[in-house]
């Protein structure tokens, strides 16, 4: 069984007041356009939040199945999300994505589960990228128990005790970039159009 999971717990601090989870790509709540994409190749979807985000969610993802992880302790970043994540996902292979990324890639999340082991992060432009990246759920579920009782929050060290397969993924990126994530409002404005489904 393969399980997605879709971090959202942030703050958007730099998007400004609202919550960049639920801005509108092409006339959908971005985490409803993750949550698409991620859903065309798992069988399970497990969404990571604060609790005071589950109304907003429930509301994006409606007509979605979907398990809730709500952070036992919000803001404490993505890795102690990723672990609430894979502590409710069912799936032996969880793919990992962060909710401000609209234009995750189904194609390559598929190579990342035909290649994972601990884990398969995918590699363009010599850089990693562990938030499109499929994680064994027990092997990363002690990798982040480890990362944050090392007193890191840092999603490299979570990679680092994983020694996961790297997935060449330059040829995806030719194209466009799935790793492009909104930060901002101008971030958002570029991502706009881009969606192809």
């Amino acid at each position: 069984m393969r399980s997605g999971l879709v971090l959202a717990g942030g703050r958007s601090t730099r998007f400004g007041e609202a919550d960049k989870s639920f801005a509108e790509v092409d006339g959908r709540p971005m985490i409803r356009r993750v949550a698409d994409r991620l859903g065309a190749v798992t069988d399970e979807l497990v969404v990571n939040c604060r609790d005071d985000q589950r109304t907003a969610v429930a509301d994006a993802l409606e007509g979605i199945p979907y398990r809730v992880a709500v952070d036992p302790v919000p803001d404490e970043g993505p890795v102690a999300g990723m672990r609430t994540g894979l502590r409710v996902a069912s799936g032996n292979a969880v793919a990992v994505v962060a909710c401000d990324m609209p234009l995750a890639d189904p194609a390559l999340f598929e190579r990342l589960f035909a290649a994972v082991d601990s884990a398969a992060v995918p590699r363009a432009d010599d850089r990693l990228h562990p938030l499109h990246a499929v994680y064994d759920r027990h092997a990363g579920r002690v990798a982040c128990d480890r990362t944050l009782a090392a007193g890191s929050r840092r999603l490299y060290d979570v990679l680092a005790r994983v020694d996961p397969v790297v997935v060449d993924a330059d040829d995806v990126t030719r194209y466009r970039s799935p790793f492009t994530n909104v930060n901002s409002r101008t971030d958002l404005a570029a991502v706009t159009g881009r969606i192809e489904n």
